[in-house]
């Protein structure tokens, strides 16, 4: 997938990080959605591009507002965790 903004990966990230969070498993969180769990571990690996409307349904499922997902994760500088 051709994502130049890099925004794919940073959706990936935040929805595989508060599912996790959450405690949810794939089968779960897409249960929750109202999606596949197919589709889910597409999102999660950032080989789909999952539309507005999925967005909101999984942020929703996943107790967060969809511009949270939208967010890049800080990085903390090197040698701090």
């Amino acid at each position: 997938m051709d994502d130049e903004t890099g925004i794919v990966n940073v959706v990936a990230a935040a929805v595989r990080r508060a599912r996790k969070g959450l405690g949810l498993s794939q089968e779960d969180l897409a249960l929750e959605a109202g999606l596949d769990r197919t589709y889910v571990s597409q999102v999660e690996r950032g080989t789909r591009n999952c539309t507005i409307i999925v967005l909101a349904r999984l942020a929703k499922a996943l107790k967060t507002t969809p511009d949270r997902l939208l967010l890049p994760q800080k990085r903390l500088p090197r040698g701090q965790a």
